[in-house]
């Protein structure tokens, strides 16, 4: 039995695989090194924010877990758009996709409402938005890549 089109199959697949090599990744979030600039780290503050201080009357605010909730079944058509539109460059499509998750979760950080500050915060912060103070924790999600060799 013969197969039309194997031949030219097989090669096209060797090609796409070594384009892609062994893969890579990409972490989005509050990277090390992150800190305030009293050196409180960044990834703590965020930690604290996610999921709560119960002794200092924190109450959680997910951000984090609702854009993951929100936007993660989306990823893996994101990835093979941008395979495609990179021709199949894992450093180029993992770049753009830690770009796009950055965006997600600057935008989480930003829409978040719930659950509302205490009287008290709004008072001290001049308005009622939680996760927004100075900004630097929403400036500092970044997101790093590291392709495999």
């Amino acid at each position: 039995m013969t197969i039309l089109g194997a031949e030219a199959l097989r090669r096209k697949l060797e090609e796409l695989a070594a384009k892609i090599g062994k893969g890579g990744t990409v972490r989005v979030g509050f990277l090390e090194g992150a800190t305030y600039p009293d050196g409180t780290s960044v990834a703590l503050v965020a930690a604290i924010n996610e999921f709560g201080a119960p002794s200092r009357g924190q109450p959680p605010r997910p951000y984090f877990r609702n854009m993951i909730a929100k936007n993660s079944a989306s990823w893996p058509a994101a990835a093979e758009i941008n395979l495609k539109a990179t021709d199949y460059n894992i450093e180029q499509t993992l770049n753009r996709i830690g770009e796009g998750i950055k965006g997600q979760l600057q935008q989480s950080i930003v829409d978040l409402t719930e659950p509302p500050l205490a009287p008290s915060t709004i008072k001290r912060k001049g308005h009622d938005k939680p996760l927004i103070d100075t900004s630097h924790m929403l400036n500092s999600v970044d997101y790093e890549v590291k392709v495999e060799d």
